[in-house]
């Protein structure tokens, strides 16, 4: 299942990426989603983590709601940088992670850091995020939780 399911989402991801729909390109693309599927299997590097099936099709919305926080935060970001004054005042926050998954903390990790503003310096064993933030109020956003809630709600916990 796992394999098949990598298999789609390569063919999904080449098409898309590719442009070209030529049968010879096409044909390529193809096979070459194979292979790597045959050679994954092969050094058996399917597990949870390399094909994230048990976060469910919550992702999708997850995916949404995410690009909408990308380009708020973007243009409040915009509007700081433009100022003649500068508003900026740097400061680092630590997050208790709400996932307990790798992958989860992982998705997190890389969302905050998406997010323009504020950057994922660090992830402990223990699940403690350190996030380094432009302003005060994006270190309160972060602390606040809403993203952190909504990983959690993807990986079954909340």
């Amino acid at each position: 299942m796992k394999s098949f399911a990598l298999f789609v989402v390569l063919v999904g991801l080449w098409l898309l990426w590719s442009g070209l729909y030529l049968p010879m390109v096409m044909g390529l693309g193809l096979a070459s989603c194979v292979l790597v599927v045959v050679l994954v299997r092969r050094l058996e590097t399917i597990d949870h983590e390399s094909v994230p099936l048990h976060l469910g099709w919550g992702i999708f919305t997850y995916w949404f709601w995410l690009i909408k926080e990308i380009v708020v935060s973007s243009l409040q970001v915009t509007r700081i940088i433009l100022s003649p004054q500068l508003p900026i005042s740097p400061s680092m926050v630590k997050l208790t992670a709400l996932p307990r998954g790798e992958v989860a903390r992982v998705v997190l990790g890389n969302s905050i850091t998406l997010t323009p503003g504020t950057v994922t310096t660090d992830i402990d064993d223990d699940g403690v995020i350190t996030v380094h933030a432009l302003t005060r109020e994006g270190a309160a956003g972060v602390i606040a939780g809403d993203m952190n809630r909504r990983v959690g709600q993807l990986e079954g916990k909340s």
